[in-house]
């Protein structure tokens, strides 16, 4: 009895193991456009801290940039594509191809994210998986997360994406109106739709996301929090005249969603703050905001970052023109 519980056991704690891989906290990309890569990492080497991380970049993936973490060094290694790009009218015929943060220490029982911005290749086949092999070095050994066959049955799969078509002007559109022309997306009840954010300065700490939010359902919904991997923290705000003076304020309680109603969010009303920036909104690129509502659950709405000045078709005011 006592061998079967313990080999029970065993068993349970290597399946434990098994599903305790480093993966990309994206599934999807679009062939076209540009994307943030997010590796997670979820525990060390064999119970010891990690101390540097190496991500190498496959080809198709182009113009990558890093985001520097704190007390972490950061290092890239250059080398050619195997195809020519054309970024925003410049060929690129070299670029980086891995990024290593060093000198840091995560502990076995910690977790965290190291992020990578770039672009897709727009001739890449819709349904084409990327592999973007890890591996983390620790004081006496590695956990490395290279193998790309796409097997489950390997002990150290690669992290990968999967390429999905994309639209159809492409990912480095320089409209005004940013993701007004962006398919809508689908939770439960709810369609969410013509999402978007602007363009900000290189040192600005803030930025604005909108959107158009529909209930078809006989139940009232409400938005009650948001998050960004590009923000140290989000806030669902509302903008309303107190008086004669404009007035931010945060929606501690949420934002309701009422039932067979459509809840706009807009410069000058009720939208979403992205606060603490860790870098520049680039117009022609994407945010994601992961949206949480009260009944309806989660959602990743990518929002297409459009000109400093973007507005909704309604053509309401300029956020930036607010003090907050």
């Amino acid at each position: 009895m006592f061998k079967t519980l313990l080999t029970a056991s065993t068993l349970a704690v290597l399946a434990a193991a098994a599903f305790a891989h480093a993966t990309l906290e994206q599934r999807e990309a679009k062939a076209g456009a540009t994307a943030k890569i997010t590796l997670r990492v979820p525990h060390g080497c064999e119970g010891e801290a990690t101390h540097t991380v190496r991500l190498a970049l496959p080809d198709g993936f182009y113009a990558a940039k890093p985001m520097p973490k704190a007390g972490w060094e950061l290092s890239t290694e250059t080398g050619s594509y195997a195809t020519p790009y054309d970024n925003h009218g410049t060929e690129m015929t070299e670029g980086v191809r891995a990024v290593t943060w060093s000198g840091g220490h995560l502990e076995d029982g910690w977790y965290d994210e190291f992020t990578v911005r770039g672009s897709f290749g727009a001739d890449i086949e819709p349904g084409t998986v990327m592999f973007f092999p890890a591996v983390q070095t620790c004081d006496n050994g590695t956990a490395d997360w290279t193998d790309t066959s796409g097997s489950h049955d390997v002990p150290n799969p690669s992290p990968k994406v999967t390429v999905v078509a994309g639209d159809a002007h492409g990912g480095h559109g320089h409209g005004g109106h940013g993701a007004m022309d962006s398919a809508a997306l689908t939770l439960g009840d709810l369609t969410i739709a013509e999402a978007f954010s602007r363009a900000t300065l290189p040192n600005a700490p803030v930025g604005g996301g909108f959107m158009a939010i529909t209930n078809n359902g006989a139940e009232d919904d409400r938005l009650i929090a948001a998050s960004s991997p590009a923000a140290g923290r989000v806030e669902i705000h509302e903008m309303a005249m107190e008086g004669d003076v404009m007035k931010m304020r945060e929606l501690a309680d949420g934002l309701p969603i009422p039932a067979g109603e459509t809840v706009t969010l807009k410069p000058g009303g009720f939208h979403l703050m992205m606060m603490q920036l860790g870098q520049p909104l680039v117009e022609g690129e994407t945010v994601p905001v992961t949206l949480t509502f009260e009944k309806a659950g989660e959602i990743e709405v990518p929002l297409a970052i459009g000109a400093p000045n973007a507005k909704g078709h309604d053509g309401h005011m300029d956020h930036g023109a607010h003090k907050h």
